[in-house]
């Protein structure tokens, strides 16, 4: 999937699903690219064509808005912890 996607543009990571049981693709990936420009160009000139046999759907990934809340929180509470921690060397 790397290579196939790394003609678009600098691919900075590439993943394709696998089920933990089967150790098999669950059949959908993810590819983040270094410049956004590059993502957008490769999804218009990929998106419905073929990849090893199959047919691939190509659109951008969409964050779970539970997660995107937890992680700003998660970030939050990490901030606070460094305040408190930076607070003992006064």
């Amino acid at each position: 999937m790397r290579d196939h996607f790394s003609q678009y543009g600098e691919v900075v990571f590439a993943r394709v699903i696998l089920d933990r049981e089967t150790r098999r693709s669950k059949g959908f990936g993810f590819v983040e690219f270094a410049n956004p420009e590059d993502a957008a160009r490769a999804q218009a000139a990929t998106n419905e064509t073929e990849l090893s046999g199959r047919t691939i759907r190509v659109d951008f990934a969409k964050e779970d808005p539970e997660k995107l809340q937890a992680r700003a929180e998660e970030k939050s509470a990490s901030s606070v912890d460094n305040l408190h921690d930076g607070a003992e060397d006064l």
